[in-house]
């Protein structure tokens, strides 16, 4: 399923899921923009790819903020090319009865979680349709399927991811661009580690008995991705060990 000849966009990669699909992607031939707030964060992917002999450039930026991504999008054209393959997988979480949840808190996940989305996908989407081909993947969450307290800003967030994938599909079947999502179930990130999860005793109760890990999002993205994939278009393929299902 290789990548060769293709441009790949992963945002939110400078650790985590992003780093592991970024350097799946180059495994697999593409050249990958790592985009990350974090810039040492985004470098070190890099330099990992670069370690296995793949090719890959950093964008440091918020992909949230037209101006940034504006920069980050002319900085890979004009260093790589046009991009047909997009990963939006940059986000933020957060943990908060209801009552507690401020707009400005409320405000802030959405930008982040579905306005970033929606900003990087119309950044790229001209080099898709002008090649005739794309392949967008967004990142969700399994938290929008099955519902989780005091996540409600979170939860609603990533159900609209799954709701733009949707809508983006229908739109863009035609274009030869696939538009798929994948809801992540419990994967050990340093995020996760960092959340008021207790991720040993959550994983003792799901069926695998452990929590995910950032590679097996990554092989997921890496279908979705290929060619292998071509006909396979608003869809939501959950990678959860079996934690929600449907």
């Amino acid at each position: 399923m290789s990548l060769r000849g293709k441009v790949a966009v992963v945002t939110g990669s400078g650790s985590g899921i992003g780093r592991a699909i970024a350097v799946q992607l180059a495994r697999d031939g593409a050249d990958v923009s790592v985009w990350d707030l974090n810039r040492a964060g985004a470098e070190e992917t890099v330099a990992a790819i670069e370690k296995e002999g793949g090719r890959a450039i950093a964008c440091v930026g918020d992909a949230s903020s037209e101006a940034d991504i504006a920069e980050a999008v002319a900085h890979t054209r004009a260093e790589r090319g046009p991009v047909t393959i997009l990963v939006n997988n940059a986000g933020i979480t957060g943990f908060s009865p209801f009552l507690d949840i401020t707009v400005e808190a409320w405000e802030r996940m959405l930008r982040v979680n579905l306005t970033g989305p929606f900003l990087c996908t119309r950044a790229v989407l001209p080099d898709m349709l002008a090649a005739g081909w794309g392949r967008i993947v967004n990142i969700s969450s399994s938290s929008a399927q099955g519902g989780a307290g005091r996540m409600a800003h979170y939860v609603a967030s990533k159900g609209g991811v799954i709701g733009l994938t949707k809508a983006l599909a229908v739109e863009l079947a035609a274009k030869g661009i696939t538009v798929n999502n994948i809801p992540p179930g419990f994967v050990d990130t340093p995020m996760l580690r960092a959340s008021p999860v207790p991720v040993e005793a959550a994983s003792a109760v799901a069926p695998m008995k452990r929590p995910g890990r950032p590679e097996d999002i990554a092989a997921a993205c890496s279908y979705l991705v290929s060619e292998a994939a071509n006909y396979v278009t608003g869809h939501t393929l959950s990678v959860n060990g079996g934690r929600y299902l449907a």
